[in-house]
């Protein structure tokens, strides 16, 4: 059973509100160079159709955040610019209209410069992400290590203590100028640092928190390893807002998000498989038929719960709580809904009729 939400402040990101109560947002980010408008916007539609709700953009450098103009105004969804050290950007990024900052104030020289984009970012109500990665941390001092040997810390403890405070130490320069639009992350790739850093901060503050596993891997290693780590902390009650970080399409990234707030329960939009592992009864292309269903299912957005089962003795009944499904054996599949048979069809038409009656109950719904 999944733990009540911890509870948070308000912020909001554009349109979107992150925190406060609200579903669980699921964020993404371009992998087209900013500095190449159309390709970038190209790469956020695709996101946004996929049910991605906040979208992050790299501004590495000056020509990237002259390029801001002609992005931020044309895209379907608020935009999060990403920048590191140099405050210029921060400002041409708001100037152009920008949504959100991943900026930690910390890595900013001049005081006088941060307090420049957070006058700039209050004044337009634009949120700012504090990020602390592992593999970015500053080094430990002495009397740091000697107060949690003190404590008798594990290693694990030890660094993901470092985390925190490295980013408390960002949050005090933004608290200080009286800024509160603020959210958190602490990603690390190792799971248990990463869990115990979002735990023992979930602790001190109501500030909402950005869940993700950093350079989490490729789609198979990288889905195990974030539904791990972020399945585990949502379990728990913590986190806002989730960014699935996978070395490939991000558009991918946005089908595991929601994988994963489905298994849940937290979150229902698209479509949800269920299919049977396959075993020795098994008497058609199991595997074809279900990822054909997969990709099929991937162009729905309304909720529905559809079976794909190998077996006609079993199958209707072990996916009974399925909206619609199809049992198939000898050449053959029937069609089924919540378990009731109502159709039977030859092995060629399964997928085809599946699709109708999915198109059917989406209609009766009126989500067609």
């Amino acid at each position: 059973m999944v733990a009540p939400r911890r509870q948070t402040r308000a912020i909001y990101i554009g349109d979107v509100q992150i925190g406060g109560g609200a579903p669980i947002v699921v964020q993404s980010m371009t992998t087209a160079d900013t500095r190449d408008p159309k390709a970038t916007l190209r790469q956020i539609h695709e996101l946004a159709d996929a049910g991605c709700e906040v979208v992050r953009v790299a501004v590495p450098d000056r020509v990237a955040a002259a390029a801001l103009p002609e992005i931020v105004p044309h895209s379907p969804v608020p935009l999060v610019a990403d920048i590191h050290f140099e405050h210029t950007l921060a400002l041409k990024a708001i100037e152009a209209g920008i949504h959100g900052l991943r900026l930690n104030p910390g890595n900013i020289r001049k005081p006088e410069d941060v307090r420049e984009v957070v006058a700039k970012a209050k004044e337009r109500h634009i949120p700012i992400r504090i990020g602390v990665n592992f593999g970015s941390l500053p080094p430990m001092s002495r009397e740091f290590v000697d107060e949690m040997a003190a404590q008798n810390a594990t290693q694990v403890e030890l660094i993901a203590e470092h985390m925190v405070r490295t980013a408390l130490g960002h949050v005090k320069i933004l608290e200080d100028l009286d800024f509160g639009d603020i959210k958190i992350s602490l990603k690390a790739f190792e799971l248990p640092v990463m869990l115990e850093a979002y735990r023992r901060m979930a602790r001190l503050n109501d500030y909402p928190l950005h869940l993700g596993v950093t350079e989490a891997g490729t789609p198979k290693s990288g889905t195990i390893r974030s539904a791990i780590g972020v399945g585990t902390l949502l379990e728990e009650g913590i986190g806002d807002t989730i960014r699935i970080s996978l070395t490939t399409d991000p558009v991918e990234e946005v089908y595991v998000a929601y994988e994963i707030l489905k298994s849940l329960g937290l979150r229902q939009r698209g479509a949800t498989l269920v299919a049977c592992p396959t075993c020795g009864r098994v008497e058609v292309d199991l595997f074809r038929l279900a990822n054909e269903v997969d990709e099929y299912l991937k162009t729905i957005k309304a909720p529905i719960k559809v079976a794909v089962m190998g077996c006609v003795v079993n199958g209707p009944g072990e996916a009974r709580d399925s909206d619609v499904g199809v049992a198939a054996g000898r050449g053959k599949g029937v069609i089924f809904r919540k378990g009731k048979i109502v159709r039977k069809v030859d092995e060629a038409e399964i997928v085809p009729a599946l699709k109708e009656e999915i198109a059917t109950i989406l209609a009766e719904r009126g989500d067609a």
